[in-house]
């Protein structure tokens, strides 16, 4: 993982290795949906569908939680690398207020 820094924001470069795991949790994201989809139209009984659309929101809640993850990881890096630990913290809080919306 790479990184930049510019207008107060940490832009993050994955390599293609580190994008796999999250591409692949998207697809079984997409996946899902595609199966709810499904559900709906076949005229499912309604509470599975609510099943699967609380699997749904879990999954997309850990793809975030590892994207945020990178980001922080990434601002600890910038923190020490640069000695900018006010612009390091701006940026943790920054990634942890998105994190909070989610919930």
């Amino acid at each position: 993982m790479d990184y930049t820094y510019q207008d107060g924001r940490l832009q993050i470069r994955r390599t293609e290795e580190e994008k796999r795991p999250i591409l692949q949790r998207l697809k079984r994201i997409e996946g899902q949906v595609r199966g709810l989809q499904s559900m709906v139209q076949e005229d499912r009984y309604c509470l599975d569908e609510v099943q699967q659309m609380n699997a749904i929101t879990a999954a997309v809640r850990e793809a975030a939680l590892q994207l945020i993850s990178d980001h922080l990881d990434a601002s600890v890096q910038y923190a020490v690398s640069s000695h900018d630990r006010d612009g390091a913290v701006e940026e943790m809080i920054r990634a942890l207020r998105s994190a909070l919306r989610q919930s």
